[in-house]
């Protein structure tokens, strides 16, 4: 998705800028390719730099209300300090690397409905203008998908996705929010537990999940929430079990009998919001026989969601 924009800081026969991203969804840590068109105006206009934003729409808690709010997440100046020409046509090819906490927006082509974005920036003669804002797409990275996919495989379906600010105690979580993906409860554990909420954290080297179950509580005893943390590496994701081990993960976690644990899976807490909902595509997460397959069920479908995103972005640059 693209918005051409004249800098309106320069008025009428400033330069235009056009920011075209690869095809393709991209990875958690890995690059992101694409060239930013400049168009020049009815001057000469020099450009003293030429920058990218990643940007993410996030839920936050204030007082009693929830809001939603645009974070800069990452930053990154791809050209500048040249004099662009009346009317001059400059493309500047550029390759960046995103955080490995970047949230996932989709999964097997279903959009979560997770707003993330690639914001153009010019700083032309002292004035700034937010430029072009292009739609960001962040496909899992193998460890996630094959977490998910056991999860569906147990049994588990997809509610929702959701950012929300804050960090997850206990982690070395860098960004200022977090990606919770919730699910509900698979069959064999309805009695158990309401729902389960997934973090995702990546680093170079690993992936850490954190899982939060909504515990029902018993004849003599309340509800309460559990959380655990397990590590997993970037390799030899096609050589694990991974619905055993998922499995086990999930027992362990309802075997707790207070809200924090200790051991292999340490229970952290969520600091800054809790227990928020984004928007749900009402797929579900997970695969049926000989492949994978995540299927709408109700709500929004693709397109809605694409288009949602669409208004988040056109919201934001007003």
């Amino acid at each position: 998705m693209v918005f051409k924009r004249l800098l309106g800081s320069l008025g009428v026969g400033g330069p235009t800028v056009d920011t075209v991203l690869d095809a393709g969804p991209v990875r958690p840590g890995g690059p992101l390719s694409g060239q930013v068109h400049l168009q020049g105006g009815k001057a000469d206009f020099e450009i003293a730099s030429v920058t990218l934003d990643l940007v993410a729409r996030v839920e936050a808690e204030h007082g009693d209300e929830e809001r939603e709010g645009i974070v800069v997440f990452d930053h990154f100046t791809v050209g500048g300090g040249f004099r662009l020409a009346e009317g001059e046509h400059r493309s500047l090819p550029f390759t960046i690397h995103l955080p490995w906490e970047t949230p996932v927006t989709e999964l097997y082509g279903q959009p979560l409905g997770v707003v993330l974005g690639v914001r153009t920036g010019l700083e032309v003669a002292g004035a700034k203008d937010k430029g072009d804002l292009d739609q960001l797409t962040v496909g899992p990275l193998p460890a996630q998908e094959a977490v998910l996919e056991a999860l569906g495989q147990l049994g588990f379906g997809f509610t929702s996705a959701d950012l929300e600010l804050g960090h997850v105690g206990g982690t070395g979580q860098r960004l200022p929010f977090y990606q919770e993906i919730e699910l509900t409860p698979a069959p064999q554990y309805a009695h158990a537990l309401g729902e389960l909420e997934v973090t995702f954290l990546a680093h170079p080297g690993g992936l850490d999940v954190v899982l939060e179950a909504d515990k029902r509580g018993g004849f003599l005893s309340p509800g309460h929430d559990a959380l655990a943390l397990f590590t997993v590496d970037h390799e030899g994701v096609e050589h694990r079990d991974w619905n055993t081990e998922v499995d086990g993960w999930v027992r362990q976690l309802l075997d707790r009998r207070g809200p924090h644990g200790h051991g292999h899976g340490d229970a952290h807490g969520h600091d800054g919001g809790h227990h928020r909902s984004g928007p749900s595509t009402g797929a579900v997460v997970g695969g049926v026989a000989a492949g994978v397959a995540v299927g709408v069920v109700g709500g929004m479908v693709a397109a809605e969601v694409v288009d949602e995103i669409g208004d988040a972005f056109e919201d934001e640059e007003d």
